[in-house]
């Protein structure tokens, strides 16, 4: 059997990262790589059936506890581990991972090391933070971008050298349904009715994802179209706070707060608009669901979501924060039903043209290649 290519990450629950990783590793896996997938878990979140969903789809996955930020014993835990495993390459995921993973490859004897960059969160902006992954930047091989934005930040703020960072963006490949019975059953079980306009959310509550100023947009919406909805699905901390606010703007009585939904690709069938008001994001795994979906969008201008939703073809992008701009868009789409269904139409017809699974693995395939793997 060919030597293992081991992918490392750290993750506390399940979101956009972890879900494409379920994608890319299989897919690879089919491909002829060996892959072995280690994560970094918290005592408390083991992630137990997350990996047993990898090792159903084929890659030998297993949790490595991880106690805090920078745990230095852990590196030489993982650079023993990696021996033992004697891996042709070590590919990292997420900064906890970075810290620990690509020291541990390195002391390993490891000669090709990769890295995937994700988001381009603000904590990375902090002075120390930018040292550590220009440091480790010059002991990778390559790393890959999940979108031009991101490979753009992470050359102006943690000083990859461009010539090793190279853009891959997510893929999705749609599930044939057309979805009718999921919107039918989903709206049933929010008590919607066939005729009322949803507009929805899929995300985690915390405050990148700028709901508060998607809700104060859907006020001003409702007071044009009384019968519009606004379904939020995803948990989070920002969860009591999110309802006080649409309690104060008198909408809580057309606000959803669907929780978290193990199924939201199929639930989103119930949407007719998808809105996502984000302050930053490194991709947006989920605005490809919407796509597949068929679902027009309206999105913040930011990071990489104008990589993936074009201007006046498959939605609307608004300055991040503008209420009155995401309140305008979302009215458009809410009273012009022949202009949400050829935005949808376009942008399931971009999903399958742009953002192909095949496309995502045979990408990073080359960077493999291009690495000496």
């Amino acid at each position: 059997m060919n030597n293992p290519v081991l992918h490392i990450c750290k993750m506390t629950g399940v979101a956009g990262t972890e879900n494409h990783l379920l994608t890319l590793l299989p897919g690879l896996a089919k491909r002829g790589l060996n892959i072995h997938l280690w994560v970094l878990t918290e005592p408390d979140k083991p992630l137990t059936d997350y990996l047993a969903e990898m090792r159903g789809r084929g890659v030998p996955a297993e949790g490595i506890p991880i106690h805090k930020d920078v745990e230095l014993p852990l590196i030489g835990q993982l650079a023993a581990r990696i021996r033992a495993l004697a891996p042709a390459a070590v590919h990292t995921h997420l900064i906890h991972a970075d810290w620990h993973g690509i020291p541990a490859a390195r002391r390993a004897g490891v000669k090709r090391i990769f890295t995937s960059g994700h988001n381009d969160d603000q904590f990375r902006r902090r002075p120390a933070i930018r040292l550590i992954q220009a440091y480790l930047w010059r002991r990778l091989t390559a790393g890959i971008a999940i979108s031009e934005a991101v490979r753009q930040f992470m050359i102006r703020v943690e000083l990859a050298p461009p010539r090793k960072v190279h853009t891959v963006h997510y893929g999705l490949d749609p599930a044939p349904t057309e979805g009718r019975i999921e919107r039918i059953v989903a709206r049933a079980e929010w008590g919607l009715s066939a005729d009322q306009v949803v507009i929805g959310s899929v995300c985690r509550l915390i405050e990148q994802k700028g709901l508060p100023y998607g809700l104060r947009a859907f006020k001003a919406v409702a007071e044009r179209f009384p019968q519009v909805r606004y379904v939020l699905i995803g948990d989070g901390p920002l969860r009591g706070g999110l309802q006080q606010e649409a309690e104060s703007l008198g909408v809580a009585d057309k606000v959803i707060f669907a929780g978290w939904q193990a199924d939201a690709p199929i639930k989103m069938h119930a949407f007719d608009i998808f809105l996502m008001p984000s302050l930053w994001e490194g991709f947006g795994l989920v605005m490809l669901e919407a796509m597949a979906a068929r679902l027009p969008i309206v999105a913040s201008r930011v990071s990489a979501l104008p990589e993936i939703c074009q201007e006046g073809q498959t939605g609307f992008l608004a300055p991040p924060g503008d209420v009155a701009t995401l309140a305008e868009r979302l009215s458009a789409l809410v009273g012009d039903p022949a202009l949400r269904a050829a935005f949808g139409a376009a942008g399931r017809a971009r999903l399958e043209s742009a953002f192909s699974t095949a496309k995502m693995i045979e990408s990073t395939l080359g960077v493999y290649r291009a690495g000496g793997l």
